[in-house]
C-alpha cells in the first residue's frame, strides 16, 4: 500500500506517472470528482506492496515464535523494528510484522431500507467485503411489540444476491430520537421483554434474517441487569442465529451514568455472539468541532472493553462520514467521507492531519460563515485497522454503507480477509 500526501504544486498526472498507475485508477480509488488536488489530500495508490501487521508483545513471546505465527522470520521482524532485541521484549510493546498473512475480520455494515441507490451499489461492488448487513428498520411499542418502519424486503433480497447475511436491527427509536423511557419501560417488565423477543423472532423467521443487531441506547442505569437478562433470553430464542449488540463507548464502567451506565460490558459480552463498541462521534453534531473518532480515544475505549469482552467477540465501529461545523454556532451537517474530501477540493481548503488523533480536518469560509470539517480518509482508516489488528479484535462495523468511502473498500480488498 502507498499513501501519497499531496503537496503544493503536485499534479494528478505526475503522481500517477511516478507511481506507475493510471490517473483514472487514482480517481476511482479515491472518489475524486475532478483532477484538481489540494495540499494535504491523502491519495491511496493501489499496488502490490503489503501492509505490515501490528502486534502487541505478550508474556512468553519470542521473535521466533511470533515469526512462526505470522509466516515470517525473527530476522525480518528485527529488520522491520530497528533496535528490537530478543532479550528485551517488553510486554505491551507494539511491533510491526512483515507478514504474507492478511488479517481476518468479521465486518458488519449498517443500512436503512432502500430498493436501490448507493446502498445497492455498495453491496454489488463490495458485498464480498461484508460479513453482515444490519438493516436499520425496526423499533418497538411500549408493550414490547416490534414493528417495521419501512419495507426491508428489497434489501434482504439484495443481501442474499450479494452473499451478505442480513441482520434485523432494532432500536428504541421514537419521533426521530432514542427514547430512554421506552427502553426502560419494556426492560422493566418480564411480559414486555417476552413480547419483544417473540415479535422479533417472528420477523426473523418470516423474512429470513440471519440474526439480530441490537442498538438500544440510553438505557436507564437501573435497567442494566434487565438488559443483560433480556439479551440472554433473546440469544436462547435465536439459537444458532447471530446476536450482535452495539454498545456505547466508554473508558470506565460508570454504572450510574444516564448515557453509558445501562450497558454492562461484561454481562453483554457473555450474552452476545458479537459486541460492537461505538467508537464514533467523539466529535458530535451541535458540539464543538473535534475528530469523529480520534485514535487515542479509540485506544482508551478498546483497552477498557477488552477487560470485559473477549477479543474474539469484539468489534470497533468505524465512521464512514465527517461533520461540517459552522463556528461559533456549532450548527452541524453530516456528509460522507468522500464528499468531505471533495468539499475541501471544491473550496480549495488545505487539509491538515492531527497525528495523535490520526484524523484529517480543514477550514473554509462560505458567505459570512466560517466552517470546520473533520472527516475520515485512508490515513485515519488504515490506522484504525492497524489498531484492531494489534488488539486482535474480531472485526469492525461501518456506519453506514449509504455513505461513500471508496478508500475504505479498497483497503479491505488489498489487506483484509473477510470471514463469512
Amino acid at each position: 500500500m502507498t499513501i501519497i500526501i499531496v503537496k503544493k504544486g503536485d499534479s494528478l498526472w505526475e503522481i500517477a506517472s511516478k507511481n506507475k498507475v493510471a490517473p483514472s485508477r487514482i480517481i476511482e480509488v479515491n472518489g475524486l470528482e475532478s483532477t484538481t488536488l489540494v495540499p494535504g489530500l491523502a491519495l491511496y495508490i493501489p499496488n502490490e506492496k503489503a501492509v505490515n501487521r501490528r502486534y502487541l508483545i505478550k508474556s512468553q513471546d519470542t521473535l521466533t515464535r511470533i515469526g512462526s505465527r505470522f509466516g515470517t522470520s525473527a530476522a525480518a521482524i528485527k529488520e522491520a523494528n530497528p533496535g528490537i532485541s530478543e532479550n528485551s521484549l517488553k510486554i505491551g510493546t507494539e511491533i510491526s510484522i512483515p507478514s504474507p498473512y492478511k488479517n481476518q475480520l468479521i465486518t458488519l455494515g449498517f443500512a436503512f431500507p432502500t430498493s436501490g441507490g448507493v446502498v445497492f451499489e455498495t453491496l454489488e461492488q463490495n458485498g464480498d467485503k461484508l460479513s453482515y448487513l444490519a438493516i436499520v428498520a425496526y423499533s418497538f411499542t411500549r408493550e414490547g411489540n416490534a414493528y417495521v418502519d419501512e419495507d426491508d424486503l428489497p434489501l434482504i433480497a439484495k443481501c442474499e444476491q450479494t452473499g451478505v447475511t442480513p441482520l434485523l436491527m432494532i432500536r428504541n427509536f421514537q419521533d426521530g430520537d432514542f427514547d430512554a423511557d421506552l427502553a426502560g419501560d419494556v426492560l422493566a417488565s418480564s411480559v414486555y421483554r417476552a413480547n419483544l423477543i417473540n415479535s422479533m423472532l417472528t420477523f426473523v423467521r418470516e423474512k429470513g434474517y440471519g440474526g439480530v443487531s441490537m442498538d438500544i441506547e440510553f438505557i436507564p442505569p437501573a435497567r442494566r441487569s434487565d438488559y443483560v437478562l433480556f439479551l440472554k433470553e433473546l440469544k436462547e430464542g435465536l439459537n444458532e442465529l447471530i446476536l450482535h449488540v452495539n454498545v456505547h463507548a466508554k473508558t470506565a464502567d460508570n454504572p450510574d451514568n444516564r448515557i453509558v451506565g445501562g450497558h454492562d460490558y461484561r454481562g453483554i459480552g457473555e450474552a452476545a455472539d458479537l459486541v460492537a463498541v461505538m467508537t464514533i462521534d467523539y466529535g458530535y453534531p451541535t458540539g464543538p468541532p473535534e475528530p469523529i473518532s480520534p485514535l487515542w480515544w479509540m485506544a482508551e475505549v478498546l483497552r477498557y472493553a477488552l477487560l470485559n469482552i473477549p477479543e474474539y467477540k469484539l468489534q470497533s465501529a468505524f465512521p464512514m462520514y465527517g461533520y461540517d461545523w459552522i463556528v461559533p454556532s456549532h450548527e452541524t451537517k453530516a456528509l460522507s467521507a468522500q464528499n468531505a474530501q471533495n468539499l475541501s477540493i471544491a473550496t480549495g481548503a488545505e487539509i491538515t492531519f492531527d497525528t495523535s488523533a490520526a484524523s484529517p480536518s480543514y477550514s473554509y469560509r462560505r458567505g459570512n460563515s466560517n466552517h470546520v470539517v473533520w472527516f475520515e480518509d485512508i490515513r485515519s482508516i488504515s490506522a484504525k485497522y492497524e489498531m484492531i489488528d494489534a488488539y486482535e479484535l474480531i472485526g469492525a462495523t461501518y456506519w453506514q454503507i449509504g455513505l461513500e468511502f471508496p478508500q475504505n473498500w479498497e483497503f479491505i480488498d488489498n489487506n483484509i480477509w473477510i470471514i463469512k
